[in-house]
């Protein structure tokens, strides 16, 4: 007989799982895990979620009567086979005969774990159904509650849970939340506070139990406060269930009306939960809670664990693990403690504690934050998680750890393995040195860890694994899974090999090694050496295939090299004492026994290239400085598009050496139109470059600030060229085209010097590096190919922009395939493809200088430049469309918070990318590009910043470039930079202001066309003379176009 069984194990049918499952099983063994509310289930409870219960569907309960059997009744199989087909049950489906015993007997075993002296199984009413903790809190609140009523639990900050009211769930978006907190000085609940809190909120349901406040609540206190208001008490013993089970610590039962809890904490059981209480007539509330009320057909195989779970729970063994646990919390936060380390709430009295990483400082004053010491953690195989603790704004920010013991105590470890414990955790922070970078979300913090603390650190958890006990067998794996420093080379030779690959690897092997890797080509090879914090390595490297190379050594130090590699590529080792770097590529480094070892005849040779880990270089000739002077003409330029502007009857003026548009029919009317509909913009003038060639990347990533290496193929970013003394010589856009292809587009007033600029550092003729003056350019190989030229031929390219709400309509009215439409709306902003639409070859790129959410940049050929224009104005001028000039253009940028070259960055003023409020797009952990250094010493002398700021009247005067700006004490502060009207008619400007007046809502006023007011002597004035005042203003966001 044919059947379709699917017959065949895990190894025959999916490898694939059965790899990654051995690979899971592995890492649980050979890390220390430390995560509270994570155990190991015993293999028998695991065999029980294995069973063949899974296979059904019981949507509904057993019968009333099971409840109260005791176990032996419920297993009397003859009584309640035959009970089952003379009445059938209350469930929606049949053949669910077994399925009733299971949930029954789980049912059973959970209210006679839970019975105390006063309570007894018979009076505890359990439903084993909610699929996790999470539903189970929910199907209470659904049970017993409205959708608007009063809840009062635990701040999330403070200890609490997403489920007891948290904004972010759904707690806390049907019910009207209140919350207590620690007392500010004792870390400590303060009961007096939630009575005072419950009598003014009057919860109809007040809540304890926490996910990281670390004591036993009071639950006479709690009852006595939700009785004084009328609320239900909800105990969420979710985390200390097992310490309840166990007899450990006090139980609610008896105090509590609904008991939730989960039973894979410390319970030691499968994912699932139950919800407890001795009140029949809740008990029915909260059956239909869970089902139909929360959720479907319950799983019927967890019953089966569950019913597992409590027997266990119910033994000699079990009591003296919770036991246990508790000693070895006690045993490993006193020793944190003893260490220095402070622990939030003053210490614990469950199976969990958290760690303040603030004590932690970097150089720059920045503190460890908890996401940074987990990751550290963990790469030393300490798993713990971060978490909030008293005085943290959010849990994106963190500050603590939190860390427990259930299952490191299931393993065998004693108090004398968490003091060791504690000393690694302590001596790995303590070699962590933090610091911030900006990002566009502000000053992020982030961290680097001492290299030798790290590894010995990993040896020292390793011991500890093999010492804790383990109930499967497992295979131990190198690399990637596991590697240390003591790792031995299998090779045969006396040279060991390393095989390096994957992303941005031709920049790693040039940042990683000292001899000049990047100019290798496929086939070659060349002596090197690799500095590392404990030794230089000597050795030869090659370039494969320019996908990967191979660098051999003496295979005495094949731990060393494949370690330190290992971590650069993983990124949270120290290596430079300039702390932000960091190495790009998240490379692959593995053992080479296939080939044979890389072996180099010429000598090594010192490297003039700008950077290596543990450079030491000789000196040289000192190279010219960059001084560009314009040459002096008075022709002018005009674009493809110039006779198009005469006959559309644009204002033309000179701008940038060019003459160009203005406007159309008014500055105002533009304006809107590209707000509410489309603008098209002739920015045709525009320098557009092409970086090419395998050295691409490499030179881009020296002359940007920004990081090209990390974009990929259809993504562009927002970047800068500085020169050696961190100036603006002008802001960019980089598009990714192909692997080895980079559009880079500059400003018309800027494009003649940025050509002249590139080439120069190209060509090694210009100072690149004040301190080594002699330095030259990584990626000096790079092809670089200005594309307005006409030499660029069929590759030439200008720019369109069709900025605004319906510019992707328009666009693709001019109509294409079925790909190509796909493609397009599959563009998120800053990305770019390549298309043919309306028969024109684009590049089509969703940026632009507006600020509009929908936006293109349309890169075509100059020949093709008004045949585009004319059908992009007649496909979109009757949706709204309007050609748009320099003055919409400029009022829009305004408008958006972003900046002119010359106005809010260099110019006469020289304001610096972080003083135009920029400074997130200079990426001080590249390891190196023109300008880091002298930036990074600028910014820590940076008083002010580019704010936007905006009249409160209107009708006001315009203000102009160099406007004094004051405070409301009068005291001039800064100068405006920008000015225009917004879409709502308002004049709208950007201003440089002192660091402490950009904050938004600061009033500001501003004096407008200061420079052509004459001085008067207020004691000169007579009656009826008139003198200029200064207009207020306010600060307003930045970039109001998000």
């Amino acid at each position: 007989m044919t059947d379709f069984l699917m017959r065949g194990s895990l190894a025959d049918l999916d490898p694939e799982v059965l790899k990654l499952s051995e690979f899971e099983k592995e890492r649980q063994f050979r890390k220390l895990i430390l995560i509270p509310s994570e155990s190991t289930a015993p293999a028998a409870v695991r065999e029980s979620l294995a069973s063949v219960f899974q296979n059904i569907y019981a949507e509904g309960y057993p019968d009333e009567e099971m409840r109260l059997m005791t176990e032996s009744e419920i297993l009397d199989y003859p009584a309640r086979l035959t009970f089952y087909r003379r009445n059938a049950d209350p469930r929606y489906y049949k053949g669910v005969e077994y399925a009733d015993m299971v949930e029954s007997l789980a049912r059973r075993r959970c209210a006679e774990t839970f019975a105390t002296d006063q309570v007894s199984a018979d009076q505890i009413y359990v439903n084993v159904q909610a699929l996790s903790g999470a539903p189970a809190n929910n199907a209470v609140y659904n049970a017993l509650i409205e959708v608007g009523d009063s809840i009062l639990g635990m701040n999330l900050l403070h200890g609490g849970h997403l489920t007891h009211g948290s904004s972010v769930n759904r707690s806390g978006k049907l019910f009207k939340v209140s919350h207590y907190n620690v007392d500010p000085v004792t870390e400590m609940i303060d009961y007096d506070k939630v009575q005072q809190i419950a009598l003014e909120c009057k919860p109809k349901i007040l809540i304890c139990g926490y996910s990281s406040y670390p004591f036993v609540p009071d639950w006479k206190r709690f009852r006595e406060i939700a009785d004084s208001v009328g609320a239900y008490l909800l105990a969420d013993v979710s985390h200390i269930a097992g310490l309840i089970a166990a007899k450990t610590i006090p139980s609610p039962v008896g105090y509590a009306h609904i008991i939730t809890f989960t039973t894979h904490k410390t319970i030691c059981g499968p994912r699932g939960a139950c919800i407890l209480t001795t009140d029949a007539a809740l008990s029915r509330k909260i059956d239909k809670g869970v089902f139909p009320g929360e959720q479907g057909g319950p799983h019927v195989h967890v019953f089966a664990a569950l019913a597992t779970t409590f027997k266990i729970a119910q033994s000699k063994a079990f009591a003296e693990l919770q036991s246990q646990i508790m000693k070895n919390s006690s045993a490993l936060t006193n020793q944190l403690q003893a260490r220095g380390m402070r622990i939030p709430f003053g210490g614990t009295n469950t199976h969990l504690a958290n760690l303040d990483c603030k004590l932690i400082k970097g150089p720059d004053g920045t503190t460890l934050s908890g996401d940074m010491a987990a990751r550290i953690l963990d790469v030393a195989g300490i798993v713990l998680n971060r978490n909030t603790i008293p005085g943290d704004k959010t849990a994106n920010n963190s500050s603590g750890i939190r860390f427990g013991t259930p299952w490191m105590t299931q393993r065998g470890l004693k108090e004398n393995d968490m003091v060791e414990l504690a000393n690694i955790m302590v001596d790995l922070l303590q070699a962590c040195t933090p610091y911030s970078v900006e990002t566009r979300k502000g000053r992020v913090s982030r961290a680097k860890v001492d290299f030798k603390v790290l590894e010995e650190s990993k040896n020292r958890v390793r011991v500890l694994c093999e010492k804790a006990g383990s109930d499967l067998d497992y295979n131990k794996n190198g690399y990637p899974q596991f590697y240390y420093l003591d790792d031995q080379s299998e090779s045969k030779n006396d040279l060991a090999t390393l095989k390096l690959s994957g992303p941005s690897l031709r920049q790693f092997v040039t940042y990683c090694f000292s001899s000049d890797v990047e100019k290798l080509e496929p086939g070659q090879l060349q002596n090197t050496s690799l500095s590392t914090p404990l030794g230089t390595i000597e050795g030869a490297i090659a370039n494969v295939d320019g996908k990967s190379y191979r660098f051999s050594f003496s295979r005495e130090k094949f731990g060393l090299a494949a370690t330190f590699l290992r971590g650069l590529a993983e990124g949270y080792i120290t290596f430079d004492k300039d702390i932000p770097r960091r190495i790009p590529g998240s490379v692959v480094v593995v053992e080479d026994l296939e080939n044979a070892p890389v072996v180099a005849k010429d000598e090594l040779a010192s490297s003039m290239k700008p950077y290596f880990i543990g450079q030491t270089q000789p000196e040289g000739t000192p190279l010219p400085a960059f001084d560009w002077k314009e040459k002096e003409s008075t022709e002018l330029f005009r674009t493809q598009l110039y006779e198009t502007h005469k006959k559309m009857g644009a204002k033309i003026i000179p701008f940038a050496g060019w003459e160009m548009p203005v406007w159309y029919t008014s500055v105002v009317e533009e304006h809107s139109a590209c707000r509410q509909a489309a603008g098209l913009f002739d920015v045709s003038h525009m320098g557009v470059f092409q970086a090419e060639g395998v050295h691409a990347a490499l030179f881009l990533e020296t002359v940007c600030a920004n990081d090209i290496n990390s974009l990929a193929v259809g993504e562009s970013c927002y970047t800068h060229f500085l020169d050696p003394d961190g100036n603006v010589i002008d802001d960019t856009l980089v598009y990714r085209r192909d692997i080895e292809k980079y559009l880079v587009v500059v400003n018309a007033s800027n494009d003649s010097k940025d050509w002249a600029w590139l080439n120069a550092v190209r060509e090694g003729k210009v100072l690149i590096d004040l301190q080594r003056p002699w330095l030259k350019t990584f990626g000096a190989d790079v092809i670089l190919r200005n594309l307005r030229d006409p030499k660029a031929g069929a590759d030439m390219r200008v720019d369109i922009a069709l900025q605004g709400p319906k510019s992707r309509d328009i666009l693709l009215s001019l109509g294409c395939d079925a790909s190509t439409i796909k493609k397009v709306k599959a563009l998120k902003r800053t990305e770019l493809c390549e298309a043919v639409i309306g028969g024109f070859d684009l590049v089509v790129s969703r940026t632009g200088y507006t600020g509009e959410k929908m936006a293109f940049e349309l890169f075509v050929h100059p020949d093709k430049a008004a045949a585009l224009w004319d059908a992009l104005r007649k496909a979109g001028e009757p949706m709204g469309m309007k050609a748009c000039g320099l003055g919409a253009r400029d009022s829009l940028r305004t408008e958006a918070g972003l900046p002119l070259y010359g106005h809010e960055m260099g110019g006469k003023d020289n304001y610096t990318v972080s003083e135009a409020g920029f400074g997130s797009y200079v990426k001080i952990y590249k390891p190196w590009f023109i300008g880091r250094s002298a930036y990074i010493e600028k910014e820590k002398n940076r008083a002010g910043i580019v704010v936007r700021f905006r009249f409160t009247e209107k009708g006001v005067r315009m203000a102009h470039n160099g406007d004094p700006v004051m405070d409301a004490k009068g005291k001039v502060v800064g100068k405006v930079t920008s000015c225009a009207i917004d879409k709502e008619g308002f004049l709208t400007g950007q201003a440089f202001v002192e660091t402490r007046c950009a904050v938004v809502d600061t009033p500001i006023s501003i004096f407008q066309g200061a420079e052509n007011l004459s001085p008067v002597s207020p004691a000169s004035l007579e009656p009826g003379d008139r003198i200029s005042l200064p207009t207020p203003a306010v600060v307003v966001s930045r970039f109001p176009i998000s």
